[in-house]
């Protein structure tokens, strides 16, 4: 047997070690080890140094899941999304968890893609005792907010769409605002037809940019020449929907200019375009401002969210300040590239 060096840090335990174990190398109390790893808690630094040292020595952590069923919160919070193939979503998801965890919280993802997995995801998070759920712009429905409103009846907050319902906090954009300046930005190119593409319905949540689109028409005399529909917050969705409709449009009936409920459809309108043999150009319009907007390829004009206020505010609504039927509008800001140019 190899000799152990002299002044060596002793071996860690083969189990794992318990809050008795520091308590009897540290000599102390249980309840002085508890106190040595609870914010806030008197305890004098001496015994915070033995109880951290013999921590240290034995590889010990405290049981935070443990301490937190115990006073009834287990700082999780329950991440909400479908539409996982959205790029947007990912740059929502970094966000969020980055704030929360920065606050000391953890997040559970729920992926509610299916409309089958409702009840068995809501479940989970209901086993898993989160202290609240947070919508990341989802398609919600009355029977998705029943389901959620009926675990433990945590704080619901949906972040970017408007719901009427009386349980949940609103976070969203000021997306009738949004929907006026993109089209006074149009009008300034002086388009005559204008369309919008937008993305899946929902029963209970709104988005409002097409009220504000037609809005800043009406003013002009005009009006939102035709309204498309894509199954999924998709590129290949946009470039289908948009496909379909020039395949069936006569080239002097098509839109001169369109915009799109969010960027990852407009992408996929701008390859629509770009694959129609002979199309004359149409303006092209976004919402979001993913990275790809950017890209030297595309030039997309679209519509950037105030995405880190947003998230900021929704879980402080969650952990601090919760207000059901709340409603709280922020202002984005347009983000001028060359898509929308006409040609």
């Amino acid at each position: 047997m190899m000799a152990k060096k002299p002044g060596a840090p002793p071996a860690p335990p083969a189990r794992k070690a318990t809050a008795s174990d520091v308590a009897a190398r540290a000599g102390v109390s249980k309840w002085t080890v508890s106190r040595a790893f609870t914010d806030g808690a008197s305890i004098s630094p001496h015994a915070l140094l033995r109880v951290q040292t013999a921590a240290r020595e034995l590889g010990y952590r405290p049981n935070l899941l443990a301490r937190s069923l115990s006073k009834k919160s287990t700082r999780i919070i329950g991440l909400v999304a479908d539409e996982l193939k959205n790029p947007h979503i990912f740059t929502l998801l970094d966000e969020v968890t980055r704030q929360l965890q920065s606050r000391g919280y953890m997040a559970l993802l729920l992926n509610i893609t299916s409309e089958n997995d409702y009840e068995s995801v809501l479940t989970l998070a209901d086993q898993m005792q989160v202290d609240g759920l947070l919508f990341l712009g989802t398609l919600l429905n009355d029977r998705l907010i029943t389901l959620a409103q009926d675990i433990h009846h945590i704080p619901l907050v949906v972040l970017y769409r408007y719901s009427d319902s009386p349980y949940i906090q609103v976070l969203a954009t000021n997306g009738y605002q949004a929907g006026r300046e993109i089209g006074e930005l149009l009008l300034t190119q002086d388009y005559q037809r204008m369309g919008y593409l937008a993305g899946p319905v929902s029963e209970s949540t709104r988005l409002r940019r097409l009220d504000g689109f037609r809005a800043a028409l009406a003013e002009k005399q005009r009006d939102v020449s035709v309204l498309l529909q894509a199954p999924h917050y998709q590129r290949l969705c946009g470039m289908e929907a948009f496909s379909a409709y020039l395949a069936a449009t006569p080239a002097e009936q098509r839109v001169e200019a369109i915009f799109c409920e969010n960027d990852i459809l407009a992408v996929g309108v701008i390859d629509a375009i770009r694959a129609t043999p002979g199309c004359a150009p149409i303006a092209v319009v976004g919402f979001d401002d993913i990275e790809l907007a950017a890209s030297p390829s595309y030039q997309l004009t679209t519509y950037r969210q105030p995405m880190q206020s947003l998230i900021a505010d929704g879980i402080h609504c969650l952990t601090q300040a919760f207000e059901p039927g709340g409603q709280s509008l922020y202002n984005g800001e347009l983000i001028v590239r060359q898509s929308h140019i006409k040609q």
